[in-house]
């Protein structure tokens, strides 16, 4: 029998997938626990739309993480902290501080788990941060880091 999964099944397959089993299986396992449903014609078109239209959402969002990544590619965040002599800080830079600061000074919500940073930001001057806005969407912060 062939059935359209609803929800993943191991060893079977992911949410959505029209996969081949048993007869048995699929009327004693897998359609009273609601876990698939038959792969009539109409279930299959109905799959391809909601296909389509998850699609056509990944594409929205995408597209605006590409403009969220032009606007962030050209601000130079500046950030504040203690410093002492040779240009050390008393502390350091977090990801969380320069979600904060874009916040606070571009109106721009970054979650602080997008920020790539390696180590943190311990040394003043001018670094190129990259953040990661969606998949193989990124940009490039410049973070300028003053000492007081």
């Amino acid at each position: 029998m062939i059935v359209i999964l609803t929800q993943d099944v191991k060893g079977k397959g992911k949410a959505g997938d029209v996969v081949k089993v048993s007869d048995g299986y699929a009327r004693n396992m897998l359609l009273p626990k609601g876990l698939a449903k038959e792969a009539t014609q109409g279930n299959v078109r109905s799959l391809e739309k909601q296909k389509a239209i998850a699609e056509e959402k990944h594409e929205e969002k995408k597209a605006a993480a590409r403009k969220q990544a032009e606007k962030l590619e050209n601000i130079t965040v500046e950030i504040h902290s203690k410093g002492g002599d040779n240009g050390k800080l008393f502390g350091s830079i977090t990801s969380k501080d320069i979600a904060d600061a874009l916040e606070s000074q571009e109106g721009l919500k970054v979650d602080k788990k997008k920020i790539d940073l390696p180590a943190p930001i311990k040394q003043t001057g001018v670094q190129k941060v990259t953040i990661k806005l969606f998949e193989g969407v990124s940009a490039k912060v410049k973070v300028k880091v003053t000492a007081d």
